[in-house]
Protein backbone atom coordinates (compact mmCIF):
# COMPACT_ATOMS: atom_id res chain seq x y z
CA UNK A 1 0.00 0.00 0.00
CA UNK A 2 1.43 3.62 -1.21
CA UNK A 3 2.20 5.78 2.16
CA UNK A 4 1.03 8.57 0.34
CA UNK A 5 -1.41 10.63 1.96
CA UNK A 6 -4.65 9.25 0.70
CA UNK A 7 -7.78 11.65 -0.48
CA UNK A 8 -11.52 10.51 -0.69
CA UNK A 9 -13.67 11.90 -2.58
CA UNK A 10 -17.29 11.52 -1.75
CA UNK A 11 -19.35 11.66 -4.46
CA UNK A 12 -18.25 11.86 -8.36
CA UNK A 13 -21.20 14.35 -9.63
CA UNK A 14 -20.06 17.73 -11.11
CA UNK A 15 -17.46 18.85 -7.88
CA UNK A 16 -16.42 15.43 -6.69
CA UNK A 17 -15.25 14.95 -10.70
CA UNK A 18 -14.23 18.42 -10.49
CA UNK A 19 -12.48 18.22 -7.03
CA UNK A 20 -10.81 14.90 -7.92
CA UNK A 21 -9.22 16.10 -11.42
CA UNK A 22 -7.89 19.23 -9.80
CA UNK A 23 -6.42 17.68 -6.67
CA UNK A 24 -4.53 15.37 -9.31
CA UNK A 25 -3.78 18.30 -11.80
CA UNK A 26 -2.16 20.48 -8.42
CA UNK A 27 -1.06 18.12 -5.98
CA UNK A 28 0.14 15.30 -9.13
CA UNK A 29 1.88 11.93 -7.93
CA UNK A 30 2.20 13.20 -3.88
CA UNK A 31 -1.70 11.63 -3.20
CA UNK A 32 -3.13 8.88 -3.67
CA UNK A 33 -6.99 9.57 -5.02
CA UNK A 34 -10.47 7.31 -4.54
CA UNK A 35 -13.50 8.70 -5.59
CA UNK A 36 -16.97 6.84 -4.01
CA UNK A 37 -20.14 7.14 -5.77
CA UNK A 38 -23.23 5.00 -5.64
CA UNK A 39 -23.67 5.61 -9.16
CA UNK A 40 -21.02 4.39 -11.75
CA UNK A 41 -22.10 7.61 -14.17
CA UNK A 42 -21.94 11.59 -13.72
CA UNK A 43 -25.77 12.58 -14.18
CA UNK A 44 -25.55 15.74 -16.56
CA UNK A 45 -28.05 17.73 -15.01
CA UNK A 46 -28.37 21.13 -16.41
CA UNK A 47 -29.44 19.56 -20.11
CA UNK A 48 -32.12 17.41 -19.02
CA UNK A 49 -34.86 19.90 -19.63
CA UNK A 50 -33.62 20.75 -22.62
CA UNK A 51 -33.99 17.21 -24.11
CA UNK A 52 -37.48 16.71 -22.37
CA UNK A 53 -39.14 20.27 -23.83
CA UNK A 54 -37.81 18.64 -27.46
CA UNK A 55 -39.45 15.24 -26.97
CA UNK A 56 -35.76 13.74 -26.40
CA UNK A 57 -34.52 11.14 -24.20
CA UNK A 58 -31.98 12.18 -21.65
CA UNK A 59 -30.75 9.12 -20.96
CA UNK A 60 -29.06 8.92 -24.23
CA UNK A 61 -27.15 11.39 -24.24
CA UNK A 62 -26.32 13.04 -21.05
CA UNK A 63 -24.56 10.81 -18.54
CA UNK A 64 -20.71 9.93 -18.75
CA UNK A 65 -19.07 7.09 -17.39
CA UNK A 66 -16.85 7.89 -14.01
CA UNK A 67 -14.38 4.61 -13.21
CA UNK A 68 -13.18 5.32 -17.42
CA UNK A 69 -12.70 9.09 -16.57
CA UNK A 70 -11.37 8.80 -13.52
CA UNK A 71 -8.57 6.04 -14.64
CA UNK A 72 -7.35 8.85 -16.97
CA UNK A 73 -5.37 10.60 -14.00
CA UNK A 74 -4.96 7.72 -11.90
CA UNK A 75 -7.59 7.85 -9.57
CA UNK A 76 -9.39 5.04 -8.34
CA UNK A 77 -13.22 4.36 -7.67
CA UNK A 78 -15.38 2.52 -5.94
CA UNK A 79 -19.38 2.18 -6.74
CA UNK A 80 -20.55 2.16 -3.23
CA UNK A 81 -23.05 3.66 -0.81
CA UNK A 82 -21.48 5.37 2.32
CA UNK A 83 -22.99 4.75 5.58
CA UNK A 84 -20.93 7.39 7.42
CA UNK A 85 -18.03 9.65 8.03
CA UNK A 86 -16.03 9.51 11.16
CA UNK A 87 -14.13 12.86 11.28
CA UNK A 88 -12.26 11.28 14.56
CA UNK A 89 -11.08 8.19 13.37
CA UNK A 90 -10.86 9.34 9.63
CA UNK A 91 -12.81 6.58 8.73
CA UNK A 92 -16.12 6.21 5.45
CA UNK A 93 -18.06 3.29 6.12
CA UNK A 94 -19.57 2.07 2.60
CA UNK A 95 -21.64 -0.37 1.23
CA UNK A 96 -20.42 -1.40 -2.35
CA UNK A 97 -23.80 -1.17 -4.84
CA UNK A 98 -22.59 -2.81 -7.88
CA UNK A 99 -24.83 -5.72 -6.80
CA UNK A 100 -27.28 -5.99 -3.81
CA UNK A 101 -26.12 -7.70 -0.46
CA UNK A 102 -23.21 -6.30 -0.15
CA UNK A 103 -21.27 -6.61 3.14
CA UNK A 104 -20.38 -3.05 5.00
CA UNK A 105 -16.74 -1.67 4.27
CA UNK A 106 -14.53 0.69 5.58
CA UNK A 107 -11.54 2.98 4.12
CA UNK A 108 -9.44 5.36 5.95
CA UNK A 109 -8.39 8.36 4.79
CA UNK A 110 -6.05 11.55 5.20
CA UNK A 111 -7.97 13.43 3.42
CA UNK A 112 -11.68 13.41 2.87
CA UNK A 113 -13.44 15.91 0.49
CA UNK A 114 -17.30 15.56 0.66
CA UNK A 115 -19.05 16.14 -2.05
CA UNK A 116 -21.97 14.07 -2.33
CA UNK A 117 -24.68 16.93 -3.25
CA UNK A 118 -27.92 16.64 -1.45
CA UNK A 119 -31.03 14.67 -1.24
CA UNK A 120 -33.89 16.48 -3.12
CA UNK A 121 -36.71 15.62 -0.70
CA UNK A 122 -39.69 15.03 -3.32
CA UNK A 123 -40.96 12.30 -0.81
CA UNK A 124 -41.48 14.86 1.48
CA UNK A 125 -44.27 16.92 -0.96
CA UNK A 126 -47.40 15.34 -0.26
CA UNK A 127 -48.92 14.27 -3.39
CA UNK A 128 -45.76 14.40 -5.84
CA UNK A 129 -45.65 11.01 -6.47
CA UNK A 130 -49.22 10.58 -7.81
CA UNK A 131 -49.79 14.18 -9.30
CA UNK A 132 -46.31 16.07 -9.41
CA UNK A 133 -43.76 16.33 -11.90
CA UNK A 134 -40.46 17.65 -12.34
CA UNK A 135 -37.00 17.29 -14.81
CA UNK A 136 -33.98 16.51 -12.02
CA UNK A 137 -32.96 13.37 -13.45
CA UNK A 138 -33.31 10.80 -16.22
CA UNK A 139 -36.26 8.89 -14.52
CA UNK A 140 -38.56 12.29 -13.69
CA UNK A 141 -37.54 14.05 -17.05
CA UNK A 142 -38.92 10.81 -19.10
CA UNK A 143 -41.79 10.70 -16.95
CA UNK A 144 -42.64 13.77 -17.60
CA UNK A 145 -41.30 13.81 -21.33
CA UNK A 146 -44.13 11.13 -21.69
CA UNK A 147 -46.94 12.82 -19.74
CA UNK A 148 -46.52 15.59 -22.26
CA UNK A 149 -46.71 13.57 -25.27
CA UNK A 150 -49.53 11.35 -24.03
CA UNK A 151 -51.43 12.58 -21.18
CA UNK A 152 -51.62 16.46 -21.22
CA UNK A 153 -54.59 18.20 -22.35
CA UNK A 154 -53.60 21.80 -22.32
CA UNK A 155 -54.89 22.63 -18.94
CA UNK A 156 -53.27 25.52 -16.95
CA UNK A 157 -49.61 25.03 -15.88
CA UNK A 158 -47.78 25.77 -12.42
CA UNK A 159 -43.90 25.94 -12.19
CA UNK A 160 -42.31 26.84 -8.68
CA UNK A 161 -39.71 25.64 -5.60
CA UNK A 162 -40.49 24.08 -2.02
CA UNK A 163 -38.79 26.41 0.42
CA UNK A 164 -35.18 25.52 1.62
CA UNK A 165 -34.13 25.32 4.83
CA UNK A 166 -30.39 26.90 5.25
CA UNK A 167 -28.89 26.03 8.29
CA UNK A 168 -26.33 28.09 10.26
CA UNK A 169 -23.31 26.89 8.58
CA UNK A 170 -22.50 30.06 7.06
CA UNK A 171 -23.01 32.60 10.16
CA UNK A 172 -19.57 33.77 10.13
CA UNK A 173 -18.74 33.58 6.50
CA UNK A 174 -18.27 37.11 4.86
CA UNK A 175 -17.54 37.78 1.26
CA UNK A 176 -16.93 40.19 -1.07
CA UNK A 177 -15.20 43.17 1.50
CA UNK A 178 -17.15 41.76 4.80
CA UNK A 179 -20.69 41.40 3.29
CA UNK A 180 -22.63 38.79 5.36
CA UNK A 181 -23.47 35.27 3.86
CA UNK A 182 -27.56 36.07 2.42
CA UNK A 183 -29.97 33.55 3.86
CA UNK A 184 -32.22 31.85 0.59
CA UNK A 185 -35.81 30.72 0.95
CA UNK A 186 -35.05 28.72 -2.22
CA UNK A 187 -32.22 26.34 -3.22
CA UNK A 188 -32.21 27.22 -6.88
CA UNK A 189 -34.37 28.85 -9.13
CA UNK A 190 -32.52 28.89 -12.64
CA UNK A 191 -34.41 25.25 -12.94
CA UNK A 192 -38.23 26.72 -12.40
CA UNK A 193 -37.25 29.90 -14.69
CA UNK A 194 -35.62 27.80 -17.64
CA UNK A 195 -39.11 25.71 -17.18
CA UNK A 196 -41.56 28.19 -16.81
CA UNK A 197 -40.09 29.65 -20.53
CA UNK A 198 -39.31 26.77 -22.36
CA UNK A 199 -43.03 25.34 -21.16
CA UNK A 200 -44.37 28.51 -23.01
CA UNK A 201 -42.41 27.81 -25.89
CA UNK A 202 -43.31 23.81 -25.93
CA UNK A 203 -47.17 25.41 -25.45
CA UNK A 204 -47.26 27.53 -28.55
CA UNK A 205 -44.89 25.09 -30.54
CA UNK A 206 -47.78 22.38 -30.05
CA UNK A 207 -51.15 24.21 -30.15
CA UNK A 208 -52.05 24.52 -26.76
CA UNK A 209 -51.96 28.10 -25.80
CA UNK A 210 -49.13 29.86 -24.10
CA UNK A 211 -47.56 31.68 -21.23
CA UNK A 212 -50.75 32.81 -20.09
CA UNK A 213 -51.26 28.94 -19.11
CA UNK A 214 -48.41 29.46 -16.80
CA UNK A 215 -48.28 30.35 -12.97
CA UNK A 216 -44.48 30.38 -11.47
CA UNK A 217 -43.99 30.46 -7.69
CA UNK A 218 -41.35 31.26 -5.32
CA UNK A 219 -41.67 31.01 -1.64
CA UNK A 220 -39.46 33.87 -1.40
CA UNK A 221 -40.36 37.43 -1.47
CA UNK A 222 -38.14 37.34 -5.10
CA UNK A 223 -38.00 34.65 -7.00
CA UNK A 224 -34.52 33.78 -8.24
CA UNK A 225 -33.07 36.00 -5.25
CA UNK A 226 -29.70 35.55 -6.08
CA UNK A 227 -29.38 36.38 -9.70
CA UNK A 228 -30.29 40.18 -7.94
CA UNK A 229 -32.95 42.18 -7.49
CA UNK A 230 -31.70 44.29 -11.28
CA UNK A 231 -31.75 41.02 -13.29
CA UNK A 232 -34.90 39.46 -11.31
CA UNK A 233 -36.58 43.04 -12.15
CA UNK A 234 -35.98 42.60 -15.63
CA UNK A 235 -36.80 38.99 -15.87
CA UNK A 236 -40.16 39.77 -14.08
CA UNK A 237 -40.95 42.57 -16.44
CA UNK A 238 -40.31 40.32 -19.66
CA UNK A 239 -42.40 37.57 -18.03
CA UNK A 240 -45.28 40.12 -16.69
CA UNK A 241 -45.42 41.07 -20.92
CA UNK A 242 -45.26 37.61 -22.23
CA UNK A 243 -48.33 36.85 -20.08
CA UNK A 244 -47.10 34.29 -17.46
CA UNK A 245 -48.90 34.61 -13.48
CA UNK A 246 -46.61 35.29 -10.36
CA UNK A 247 -47.11 33.83 -7.13
CA UNK A 248 -44.20 34.71 -4.62
CA UNK A 249 -44.30 34.58 -0.74
CA UNK A 250 -45.87 31.10 -0.76
CA UNK A 251 -43.58 29.97 1.89
CA UNK A 252 -43.48 26.18 1.10
CA UNK A 253 -45.19 23.52 -0.93
CA UNK A 254 -47.88 21.76 1.52
CA UNK A 255 -49.53 19.30 -1.09
CA UNK A 256 -50.27 18.43 -5.09
CA UNK A 257 -53.61 17.16 -5.61
CA UNK A 258 -54.70 16.20 -8.78
CA UNK A 259 -56.60 19.87 -8.92
CA UNK A 260 -53.13 21.90 -8.07
CA UNK A 261 -50.75 22.99 -5.98
CA UNK A 262 -51.57 24.52 -1.94
CA UNK A 263 -48.89 26.55 -0.35
CA UNK A 264 -48.53 27.05 3.30
CA UNK A 265 -49.39 30.51 3.38
CA UNK A 266 -53.38 29.17 2.66
CA UNK A 267 -53.41 29.93 -1.15
CA UNK A 268 -52.82 27.55 -3.81
CA UNK A 269 -53.03 27.58 -7.71
CA UNK A 270 -55.33 25.48 -9.91
CA UNK A 271 -53.08 23.28 -12.37
CA UNK A 272 -52.97 20.38 -14.65
CA UNK A 273 -49.27 20.12 -15.04
CA UNK A 274 -47.49 20.62 -11.29
CA UNK A 275 -43.74 21.11 -12.70
CA UNK A 276 -42.05 21.26 -8.68
CA UNK A 277 -38.37 21.63 -7.57
CA UNK A 278 -38.03 20.47 -3.94
CA UNK A 279 -36.30 21.33 -0.75
CA UNK A 280 -32.35 20.22 -1.03
CA UNK A 281 -31.77 18.40 2.56
CA UNK A 282 -28.21 16.84 3.32
CA UNK A 283 -27.33 13.24 3.38
CA UNK A 284 -28.64 11.14 6.97
CA UNK A 285 -24.74 10.22 7.43
CA UNK A 286 -23.68 14.07 7.88
CA UNK A 287 -26.57 15.14 10.13
CA UNK A 288 -24.98 15.20 13.95
CA UNK A 289 -21.43 15.65 13.01
CA UNK A 290 -19.12 17.81 14.23
CA UNK A 291 -19.03 18.50 10.60
CA UNK A 292 -21.91 20.02 9.93
CA UNK A 293 -24.55 22.47 10.39
CA UNK A 294 -27.76 22.66 12.34
CA UNK A 295 -29.43 21.06 8.64
CA UNK A 296 -26.63 19.05 8.21
CA UNK A 297 -24.56 20.36 5.51
CA UNK A 298 -20.53 20.90 5.70
CA UNK A 299 -18.93 23.74 7.61
CA UNK A 300 -16.08 25.14 5.97
CA UNK A 301 -14.12 28.80 5.63
CA UNK A 302 -13.80 30.45 2.35
CA UNK A 303 -10.62 28.13 1.75
CA UNK A 304 -13.67 25.03 1.68
CA UNK A 305 -11.90 23.75 4.69
CA UNK A 306 -14.01 22.36 8.04
CA UNK A 307 -12.54 24.98 10.79
CA UNK A 308 -12.57 22.23 13.02
CA UNK A 309 -11.10 19.08 11.10
CA UNK A 310 -8.68 21.22 8.54
CA UNK A 311 -8.50 17.54 7.07
CA UNK A 312 -12.15 17.60 6.14
CA UNK A 313 -13.15 19.78 3.14
CA UNK A 314 -16.53 20.08 1.08
CA UNK A 315 -17.77 21.12 -2.19
CA UNK A 316 -20.35 21.26 -4.38
CA UNK A 317 -24.24 21.18 -2.55
CA UNK A 318 -22.95 19.34 0.41
CA UNK A 319 -21.04 22.62 1.28
CA UNK A 320 -23.02 25.04 3.36
CA UNK A 321 -21.77 27.74 1.68
CA UNK A 322 -22.62 26.53 -1.56
CA UNK A 323 -26.22 28.92 -2.08
CA UNK A 324 -27.43 28.74 -4.12
CA UNK A 325 -26.95 25.47 -5.25
CA UNK A 326 -25.40 25.67 -8.28
CA UNK A 327 -22.92 23.74 -10.55
CA UNK A 328 -20.76 27.01 -11.16
CA UNK A 329 -20.00 27.76 -7.70
CA UNK A 330 -19.35 23.85 -6.92
CA UNK A 331 -16.63 24.01 -9.83
CA UNK A 332 -15.10 26.76 -7.81
CA UNK A 333 -14.84 24.87 -4.89
CA UNK A 334 -13.84 22.01 -6.43
CA UNK A 335 -10.58 23.81 -7.92
CA UNK A 336 -9.57 25.51 -4.52
CA UNK A 337 -9.79 22.45 -2.66
CA UNK A 338 -7.29 21.33 -4.97
CA UNK A 339 -5.07 23.67 -4.21
CA UNK A 340 -5.67 23.71 -0.48
CA UNK A 341 -4.46 19.90 -0.32
CA UNK A 342 -1.25 20.46 -3.11
CA UNK A 343 -0.43 23.12 -0.93
CA UNK A 344 -0.36 20.75 2.03
CA UNK A 345 1.60 18.30 0.50
CA UNK A 346 4.22 21.35 -0.60
CA UNK A 347 3.12 21.10 -4.11
CA UNK A 348 1.49 24.84 -4.15
CA UNK A 349 2.61 28.29 -2.53
CA UNK A 350 0.14 29.66 0.06
CA UNK A 351 0.10 32.64 -2.00
CA UNK A 352 -1.72 31.09 -4.86
CA UNK A 353 -3.68 28.04 -2.56
CA UNK A 354 -5.09 30.28 -0.12
CA UNK A 355 -7.56 32.99 -2.50
CA UNK A 356 -10.94 33.12 -0.94
CA UNK A 357 -14.38 31.62 -2.67
CA UNK A 358 -15.70 34.82 -4.64
CA UNK A 359 -19.08 32.91 -5.63
CA UNK A 360 -20.59 33.99 -8.80
CA UNK A 361 -24.13 32.78 -9.87
CA UNK A 362 -23.91 31.49 -13.64
CA UNK A 363 -26.64 30.61 -14.78
CA UNK A 364 -27.53 29.65 -19.35
CA UNK A 365 -30.70 28.59 -19.05
CA UNK A 366 -32.50 26.96 -22.46
CA UNK A 367 -36.20 28.98 -23.61
CA UNK A 368 -36.76 26.54 -26.55
CA UNK A 369 -37.19 27.50 -29.52
CA UNK A 370 -32.86 27.44 -29.48
CA UNK A 371 -33.03 30.69 -27.12
CA UNK A 372 -31.62 31.08 -23.49
CA UNK A 373 -31.08 33.22 -20.85
CA UNK A 374 -28.05 34.11 -19.40
CA UNK A 375 -26.85 35.73 -15.79
CA UNK A 376 -23.94 36.36 -14.67
CA UNK A 377 -24.22 38.09 -10.88
CA UNK A 378 -22.57 38.28 -7.19
CA UNK A 379 -24.35 41.35 -6.16
CA UNK A 380 -26.25 38.87 -3.63
CA UNK A 381 -23.06 37.93 -2.20
CA UNK A 382 -21.82 41.78 -2.36
CA UNK A 383 -20.28 42.33 -5.67
CA UNK A 384 -21.10 44.80 -7.95
CA UNK A 385 -22.11 42.41 -10.92
CA UNK A 386 -25.48 42.07 -12.52
CA UNK A 387 -25.95 40.83 -15.69
CA UNK A 388 -28.76 39.75 -18.07
CA UNK A 389 -28.65 38.58 -21.49
CA UNK A 390 -31.10 36.58 -24.07
CA UNK A 391 -30.98 35.22 -27.72
CA UNK A 392 -29.57 32.88 -29.24
CA UNK A 393 -25.58 33.05 -28.93
CA UNK A 394 -26.41 32.00 -25.18
CA UNK A 395 -27.96 28.98 -26.16
CA UNK A 396 -25.44 28.33 -28.51
CA UNK A 397 -23.00 28.50 -25.19
CA UNK A 398 -25.26 26.30 -23.16
CA UNK A 399 -24.99 23.76 -25.86
CA UNK A 400 -21.37 23.89 -26.66
CA UNK A 401 -20.44 24.01 -22.81
CA UNK A 402 -21.99 20.07 -22.76
CA UNK A 403 -20.04 19.39 -25.77
CA UNK A 404 -17.04 20.62 -24.61
CA UNK A 405 -17.63 19.10 -21.42
CA UNK A 406 -18.21 15.41 -22.49
CA UNK A 407 -15.28 16.13 -25.18
CA UNK A 408 -12.43 17.10 -22.74
CA UNK A 409 -14.51 14.57 -19.73
CA UNK A 410 -14.91 17.46 -17.28
CA UNK A 411 -11.88 19.38 -17.92
CA UNK A 412 -12.68 22.41 -18.81
CA UNK A 413 -10.70 24.80 -20.43
CA UNK A 414 -9.49 28.20 -18.52
CA UNK A 415 -10.62 30.18 -20.85
CA UNK A 416 -13.98 28.71 -20.52
CA UNK A 417 -16.05 30.95 -18.70
CA UNK A 418 -13.51 34.14 -20.10
CA UNK A 419 -15.07 33.23 -23.41
CA UNK A 420 -18.47 32.77 -22.53
CA UNK A 421 -18.78 35.71 -20.96
CA UNK A 422 -17.35 37.65 -23.88
CA UNK A 423 -19.77 35.89 -26.16
CA UNK A 424 -22.82 36.62 -23.93
CA UNK A 425 -22.13 40.02 -23.08
CA UNK A 426 -20.05 41.94 -25.27
CA UNK A 427 -20.21 40.85 -28.75
CA UNK A 428 -23.65 39.25 -30.09
CA UNK A 429 -26.35 38.86 -26.98
CA UNK A 430 -29.06 41.32 -26.91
Amino acid sequence: MSNKPHVVVLGGNFAGLGAAQKIREFAGDAVRITVIDRKNFLLFVPNIPAEVFEGRDPAKTLSMDLRSTLAEDDIGFIQAEVQALDPDAKRIDFVPSERPGAAPESMHYDYVVVAVGNRLAFDRIEGFAEHGHTCTDFYYGNKLRHFLEHEYRGGPVAIGSARFHQGDGTKDIKLYGGHAFPSAEAACEGPPVETMLSMATWLKEHGKGGPDKITVFTPAKLIAEDAGEQVVGKLLEIASGMGFHYLNETQDITRITHEGVEFANGKSVEAELKLVFPDWVPHDFLKGLPISDSEGFVVTDVTMRNPKYPNVFAAGDAAAITVPKLGGIGHAEGEIVGKQIAKDVGRMAAEEADKPLEPVVYCIGDMGANQAFYIRSNSWFGGPDQVLKMGHVPFLLKMQYKNLFFKTRGKMPEWGLDASKLLAEKLFAA
